[in-house]
This record gives C-alpha cells, sequence and structure tokens, in this order.
C-alpha cells in the first residue's frame, strides 16, 4: 500500500470520526439527559399523569359551575370543549408550524440563532413550540439558574417535549397546553379565563377574546386588559394580525375586529368572594376539608380538595339560589334596613336597645374587638393590649359594605365596627323535603364583609317557631285534633326552686273563653303552649325534636314551651321539612356525590332518614299550621303578597325582638328565614317592626314570588297530598258549630 493511500484513509477516517462525534456525542448526552443523568426528568407515568393543582369543581344541581377550591385556580377542558378562535389565535401567534414538526423546530431555532442572536434582533420571536412551553408548564424550571444550567435545562425541555410528542396527539397536547398556561388574575387554563374575562365558557369564546387572552400568554400583568387596557388592546391587535396573516381570519374580518374597543364589563376575578352560594361554598369546604381526612385515593394518600381536581356535585339549584339571594336583597336592602336606619336615628348608643346600660355597650364592643382578625394578628405581634387600643382609634383607608354598594372612606377601625353593629343581618335556605336536597342557602348578607354565617353556624332563640313541636304530640298522641277546644286562661309552674312560673300571653284577645288549637297556633297564644308542656312534659318535647334532626342542646325546662331554646336555621328547615314528607325526617344534605378528575365515583351520599310522627300527625300538623298563613301571624302572605293557594307557616318573635323568624311549608319547597343584629340586644324597639311577620317572612315571600314566576322550576301550587288513610277528624273548624268540652281538661291535676 502506497503511502499516498495511506493518507487517504487516515484523511477519510478523521473526516468520518469528527462527523460521528457530534452525532455520537448528541445521542449519548440527550439519552444520559433523558435516563435523568443531568437531574430531574419525568418518567413515562408522569408523562401520562402530569401532577398539576387542579382546583375541585363545585356543580349546582342543575349543572352550573359554582366555584372552586383551589392552590391554583385551574380546571382542565378538553380539546373538542376549546373554542377553534381560541387554537387558532394560539397557533398564529405561538407556533404556527405545530403540526410539522415532533416537539422540536429546527426552522425555528435557526432563525433563532441567525435573526435574535447573531443578527440582534430580539423582537424576531424564540424557538420554543408549543410542546417545550408544556414541557416547562408541566415541570417547571428551577429559579435563578446559571447559563450553563439554562443550556441544560433548554435540553431537557427538547427531550421531554419530544415525549409528550410520542405518548400524546397534537390535539391532546394543545388542550394540555390551554389548560396549564397562566392567563393572570387567578384564573389558570382557559376555563376558568374564559370565565374571568368574559364570564362564558371555553367553547364560546370570540374571536377577539379569543385573540385577547392569547395575548395575555406573553405577559398577563403588563397585558392585563383591566389595569393596563391599552398595552391590552394593542397586544390583541397584534395577534389578530397574525390571525389574519396566516389566513384564520379575512381582511374583511381584521379591519372590523381591530375596531372593536375592549369590552370588560363581564370581569370578575373568581374568587371566594365572588358568584353565587358563597357562604355555601365556605361551609362545604369546611366540611370536605374534614371528609377528605378519612377518605384515600389508590396511592394511599388522602383526597385533597385543592389540588385533586375533584368533581362536587351538590344539591344546590342555582335559579333558586339566585332567587334567594334576591329575596335577601330586595327585602334588606329596600325596606328593612332603611327603616332600621330611621327608627334608631338619634339615639345615642343605637342601634342597642335604650335598656342596655353604657358599661354593657362598651364591654360588648370590646369582645367584638377581641374576636376580629385585626386584634388576633397585631396579639400575635406581641403588641400589648393598650397600643393594640390605639390602633383600633387611628384612622385609615377602608372600604365598608352597604347595601347601595362598597363606600371607599376612612375611618378608624372602631368606627368600622360601630358600623357594621347597625346592619341586620339574615340567614336563609330551602330544601326539597321528598329528598333532603338543600336547594338554596344564603349564610348573611354579604361574605366578603359579614363572614358568620346564619344557617348551619348560628343558633339563636327560635320563639314561637318552637311551639309546633307541642302542638305536634298532641297530634301523635290521638287526644287533639285541629278544632279541639282548650281553655284560653293562665297556667302556673312550680320550679326546681320552689318558685312560680306563670307565662304570660302578648296579647288579651280572648283570654278566658274556650279556643281551638288551630287558632291559639295561629295566634302564637302562649297559654295553650302552657297548657300543653303541662300535658306532656318538656322530655318528650326534647325526644320528639330530636327524631326531627335538632341536635343542639336544649333544657328540659318548661320554658321551652315559649320558644327559648337556640336553634340554626338548618336545624329548623329540617325538622319542619318532615311535616311535608309525610312525618318521615331526611337529615337535609348538600352533596350528592364526588367524582375525580377522570369522572370516576369517589363516594354517593345518602341521607339519614327517620320516621318521626305518624303520616297522619304530620298532616294535621299541616292543617294547623295552614291557619297560620290564612287567619294567623303570617296572614300578611295573603293580603300584601298575594298568595292564594295552600301554604303553611309559623312566624316566631324572641323577647324584645332579638329575633323574627318564619318558617314557610308548601308541597314541593320548605324555607326559613333568620332576621337579627350581630348581637341580641341589637333590635326594633316595637313589635309591629321587629316581629318576624314584618322582618323575615317577607324574605320567604319574595323567595317563593320569585319561584313561582320562574316556569323553568316548575314548583307546584297544589294542597298536601292526603295520608294513605284520611284521617276522619274535621279540620275546617268553620263547620264546628258547637263548642265541645273534652271532660279531662278542667280535672284539677291539669293546672
Amino acid at each position: 500500500m502506497t503511502g499516498k493511500v495511506k493518507k487517504h484513509r487516515k484523511y477519510t477516517l478523521v473526516f468520518w470520526l469528527l462527523y460521528a462525534m457530534p452525532i455520537v456525542f448528541a445521542v449519548l448526552l440527550f439519552t444520559s439527559i433523558s435516563m435523568g443523568f443531568w437531574g430531574f426528568m419525568p418518567s413515562f407515568e408522569e408523562l401520562e399523569n402530569p401532577r398539576s393543582n387542579l382546583a375541585s369543581e363545585i356543580y349546582s344541581a342543575d349543572g352550573e359551575l359554582l366555584g372552586t377550591f383551589f392552590i391554583h385556580n385551574r380546571s382542565n377542558v378538553n380539546y373538542s370543549d376549546i373554542s377553534p378562535n381560541m387554537i387558532n389565535a394560539l397557533l398564529a401567534t405561538e407556533d404556527i408550524r405545530f403540526h410539522y414538526h415532533s416537539g422540536v423546530d429546527i426552522r425555528s431555532i435557526f432563525r433563532v440563532l441567525i435573526r435574535n442572536i447573531i443578527g440582534g434582533r430580539r423582537s424576531a420571536g424564540g424557538g420554543s413550540t408549543l410542546s417545550q412551553q408544556l414541557a416547562k408548564n408541566l415541570f417547571p424550571r428551577q429559579e435563578n439558574p446559571s447559563t450553563t444550567e439554562i443550556v441544560i435545562i433548554k435540553l431537557k425541555e427538547w427531550v421531554t417535549a419530544a415525549k409528550l410528542e410520542h405518548n400524546y396527539t397534537k390535539e391532546e397536547i394543545i388542550a394540555m397546553y390551554l389548560n396549564t398556561v397562566d392567563f393572570g388574575s387567578h384564573a389558570f387554563g382557559v376555563k376558568l379565563a374564559a370565565k374571568t374575562y368574559f364570564n362564558t365558557t371555553s367553547e364560546e369564546l370570540k374571536i377577539e377574546e379569543a385573540a385577547l387572552l392569547v395575548g395575555l400568554l406573553k405577559a398577563p400583568s403588563w397585558y392585563h386588559p383591566v389595569r393596563n387596557p391599552e398595552r391590552a388592546l394593542s397586544r390583541r391587535q397584534i395577534v389578530l394580525t397574525q390571525m389574519a396573516r396566516y389566513q384564520y381570519i379575512s381582511v374583511e374580518e381584521l379591519d372590523s375586529l381591530m375596531a372593536l374597543p375592549l369590552d370588560m364589563s363581564d370581569f370578575q376575578i373568581q374568587d371566594h368572594h365572588t358568584g353565587i352560594a358563597t357562604y355555601f361554598r365556605e361551609y362545604l369546604r369546611t366540611e370536605l376539608t374534614q371528609w377528605s381526612r378519612s377518605r384515600f385515593k389508590p396511592d394511599g394518600s388522602n383526597y385533597d380538595i385543592y389540588r385533586d381536581g375533584l368533581k362536587i356535585h351538590t344539591t344546590i339549584d342555582a335559579r333558586m339560589q339566585r332567587h334567594a339571594e334576591e329575596a335577601v336583597e330586595t327585602h334588606m336592602a329596600n325596606y328593612l334596613q332603611p327603616e332600621f336606619f330611621r327608627h334608631w336615628e338619634g339615639y345615642s348608643n343605637a342601634p342597642y336597645d335604650t335598656n342596655i346600660s353604657d358599661s354593657i355597650v362598651d364591654q360588648l364592643i370590646i369582645n367584638t374587638i377581641r374576636r376580629s382578625d385585626r386584634y388576633r394578628s397585631l396579639r400575635r405581634s406581641g403588641l400589648p393590649e393598650d397600643s393594640i387600643m390605639e390602633v383600633f382609634r387611628e384612622p385609615r383607608p377602608m372600604r365598608v359594605f352597604s347595601w347601595q354598594g362598597n363606600i371607599d372612606t376612612i375611618m378608624t377601625p372602631l368606627d368600622s365596627i360601630w358600623h357594621y353593629k347597625h346592619f341586620l343581618n339574615a340567614g336563609f335556605m330551602a330544601v326539597e323535603p321528598q329528598t333532603g336536597h338543600v336547594k338554596a342557602y344564603v349564610g348573611g348578607n354579604n361574605f366578603r364583609h359579614f363572614k358568620y354565617d346564619h344557617v348551619t353556624g348560628s343558633r339563636r332563640q327560635v320563639g314561637s317557631v318552637f311551639k309546633p313541636f307541642l302542638y305536634t304530640l298532641a297530634m301523635q298522641e290521638g287526644e287533639f285534633g285541629p278544632c279541639t277546644k282548650v281553655p284560653n286562661t293562665p297556667v302556673t309552674f312550680e320550679l326546681w326552686n320552689d318558685s312560680l312560673w306563670t307565662p304570660q300571653n302578648s296579647s288579651s284577645d280572648r283570654e278566658g273563653e274556650m279556643v281551638t288549637l288551630q287558632w291559639a297556633l295561629a295566634n302564637s297564644v302562649n297559654y295553650i303552649s302552657a297548657f300543653l308542656m303541662r300535658r306532656y312534659s318538656p322530655e318528650a318535647v326534647i325526644r320528639l325534636v330530636r327524631r326531627m334532626g335538632v341536635k343542639s342542646h336544649i333544657p328540659a325546662v318548661y320554658a321551652i314551651s315559649l320558644g327559648t331554646p337556640d336553634l340554626s336555621v338548618y336545624e329548623i328547615v329540617g325538622a319542619n321539612a318532615t311535616y311535608a314528607n309525610k312525618g318521615v325526617y331526611i337529615e337535609p344534605t348538600f352533596v350528592t356525590r364526588i367524582e375525580d378528575q377522570s369522572g370516576n365515583l369517589v363516594e354517593a351520599f345518602v341521607p339519614h332518614r327517620e320516621e318521626a310522627m305518624s303520616e297522619e300527625t304530620a298532616w294535621l300538623m299541616l292543617e294547623l299550621m295552614k291557619g297560620v298563613v290564612s287567619e294567623g301571624t303570617g296572614r300578611r302572605l295573603r293580603w300584601r303578597y298575594g298568595f292564594t293557594h295552600p301554604i303553611a307557616g309559623k312566624t316566631g318573635t324572641t323577647q324584645s325582638n332579638s329575633d323574627g323568624w318564619f318558617v314557610g311549608i308548601t308541597p314541593d319547597i320548605v324555607a326559613a328565614a333568620w332576621v337579627g343584629g350581630e348581637d341580641r340586644s341589637i333590635r326594633f324597639r316595637d313589635l309591629s317592626l321587629g316581629q318576624g311577620a314584618n322582618t323575615a317572612l317577607p324574605i320567604w315571600a319574595e323567595f317563593m314570588t320569585r319561584v313561582y314566576a320562574d316556569k323553568t322550576l316548575n314548583v307546584s301550587k297544589e294542597d298536601f297530598e292526603l295520608p294513605l288513610h284520611p284521617p276522619t277528624i274535621e279540620t275546617d273548624c268553620s263547620k264546628i258549630e258547637q263548642e265541645e268540652t273534652p271532660r279531662d281538661y278542667f280535672r284539677r291535676d291539669i293546672f
């Protein structure tokens, strides 16, 4: 072999070595990266099931998204649920060659090298494909990497992007990308972004809306359409121009779309203070947090309502919920609260009762200060008591509640406490008696400003709303009927300390006469309640209400005949729904089922049921309580609100008008309203304004007026269904012409 040939072979070998070495190096490099030698790389399982904090979604019974529980407010949608406008805008702006590469676009990389790095044109765009951006979103970079680390991270993103392309279709990658990106305003993913910025769904986004959202991806804060509308509009126009450039829209469409102004009238950040059923969602959050501690995923870990993307299907009807919130606001804002302001105008220490001393009022205010978040925070910081009180006297800017809208003002925290003391509060709940499903839940005036929940969290004295339970015992034992007459005379009890107690009527009407039980309940006569309590005993009443779902502590004393127990709106509604459900108590429930993010059933919920009374007794009680509406304390439902169909109900007013109640029963809906001050000594001074018929009944009336007008709900106005074996006892007291006096009623041991 000649030297010339050897030299030629040597050069050939060197050439191929030089040619192969980069290839071998690249293969070894990317293989080592893929195997995790250069740091974390997602496994096949992690690529198949990428981890992300998914918000748990709360759905109403009629399919509306009520809200979410989240660390990152993120909810996923399928590709088919995303508007083509959104996809077109995304591809035109971020990766027009998306369908022609396999995760890494070599052409784009060379463009970046030539134009950006060599040519210095930073505006020429980056080289990251959607797949690479998705890899970065799913497996975020570490903070403040060095230049070397940036190169390694970029290479790892290339590998991850290629793996994503191998595991998923192009449509799945687009959906995953749009589900993971941050659109600002706590909206992660296109579903929440569409809801937040335009109050619409991801599949109904218009072209100009999609263009604005895609424009946000470059810098959500910088291009925020509410805080920076000019920048947002300019960025939207760029996206629209890109869409026209790549023929997703015509030139004519571009011109008309560019002329549209920004319309952000529907913008609303989706947090725990916005939307409907805010009090309900907060109650649900606490309950499900407790639930998750004893429920386990297939991997053995506990479910997490903030990260696992659960689908929580509730019993709430979004239509009824809106009607309930509107009813509370209409009555409180337009009538009751203005009346309360006028009622206390010019009084010192208003709105506290005039019989309350200044020292007691001062102590009530101090107690409120000590319950506040501001006080607790200052105490944790080590500030002494006297210094904290000084802080509460320092004026500062704040936003306070009014029914006409929030007020930006300057006042001291102490003044803000007095401001909120002047507001009456309300609680309202409605349930479907045959299922126990809670259909509407309003815990207060405004969740942002009044956090205390007056449906399940609050227990207030119930007054005469408790009296039907006494009458139920009378009907259940078979001795009495609605038209049975008893003496409207005082009853005296001997108490444990040998003292005597004689309850008094609030009115002298028909005192000393024989009156029917129906008339007595309709007019809330205390003498008759005392009569029934003497006949049966506090223990018997408590045993009955326990079967009707009341769990709060009730002391076994005679005074409960006048409604002294403290119960919740939730308990009152559940107990009274027993009458409409033919004597069977069904525990009011809020959730029907919970599914995981893939739609698999995690748990279904079946409410507790218990037979509390006979079907006949329940029907007789409905007949009795219909008298409250026809001729008693609830008759303004007839003459003011125009209800003519059968309604059973009961008003309640506690001592000195501290609490006003009304519970209304129809065949399809049982609901109760409570109204009162934050402190029990905050109240109207006279019965005409402070009675439950004036404070609470109108909320029920406003709610049912809206419910009946909503034809999509199909709520019945029919009478209650007769028992399987209709009672032979007469319930129409007007038909009884001759007074009947049962022989037992005048025995000495009854009085």
